[in-house]
């Protein structure tokens, strides 16, 4: 089938990642994802919940929104509603779970709380996967910014972490799809790796049709090509220091 750009299959959308796009945040991330572009920031609080003290562990939480504008149709600052709707609630979560499963709670210092906030500033498919990989980023230059200051002495960092999502749509199988895809995706799947391409948590449904073994390992096989290439354009972007990358594949 024809993709948006003549993507062909295993194909990413673009990525463009800018770093230390906020001035105040400890770490943050510009991620673009075609379309999608999400704003990462990362920010260390001195204390953590009241489950968590006495532990002399740090732990990492997560937040995330769509803005207003940041959809076809306005959407309501969930903030005005008195709480996060049941779809962000569980996006928040799986951003959490991500970013905790790389990190070394007692390699944080102390009792330390590292905030992550994912904002999608314009939304067309896979925000919450683009969220996490620009994510990592903004947490691994707060952690700098935290080492820096004498807080800690390396990184607590076990792993990269990056995700993308894989489908199928009309019957065929695709790599990272945008809204006109994923909306009438047969099968649609978001998967979450570390940075040896080892599993942290796959979201997988049969939208309009069941799959079966095969059709599974086959979606991801091809989730690991994509979540590869993100791993290692995240550790280029860190290895070279790089304020902005730019890639096509």
């Amino acid at each position: 089938m024809p993709r948006i750009n003549d993507r062909a299959p295993d194909e990413l959308r673009p990525v463009r990642m800018t770093r230390r796009y906020l001035k105040h945040a400890h770490g943050s991330c510009l991620i673009e994802l075609g379309d999608t572009k999400v704003l990462c920031a990362a920010m260390m609080s001195d204390s953590v919940a009241g489950w968590r003290r006495g532990s002399g562990k740090g732990w990492i939480t997560a937040e995330y929104s769509l803005l207003p504008a940041s959809t076809n149709t306005r959407s309501r600052r969930e903030v005005s509603m008195g709480a996060p709707g049941g779809r962000t609630h569980e996006i928040q979560r799986l951003i959490g779970r991500s970013l905790r499963t790389v990190i070394d709670m007692g390699g944080m210092g102390g009792e330390f709380t590292l905030n992550v906030d994912c904002d999608v500033i314009q939304a067309d498919g896979g925000t919450r996967t683009a969220a996490i990989t620009g994510a990592y980023i903004a947490v691994h230059d707060a952690f700098t910014t935290w080492r820096d200051a004498g807080k800690i002495k390396e990184l607590p960092l076990l792993d990269a972490v990056a995700a993308t999502s894989v489908g199928m749509v009309d019957g065929n199988v695709l790599l990272d799809l945008d809204y006109s895809e994923d909306s009438n995706a047969e099968i649609d799947m978001n998967v979450v790796v570390d940075g040896a391409g080892r599993f942290i948590e796959v979201q997988g449904t049969g939208e309009r049709t069941p799959f079966d073994r095969a059709r599974l390992d086959g979606l991801l096989d091809l989730a690991l090509i994509g979540t590869n290439r993100l791993v290692d354009l995240q550790r280029r972007v860190i290895a070279e220091d790089l304020e902005t990358v730019d890639e096509r594949w």
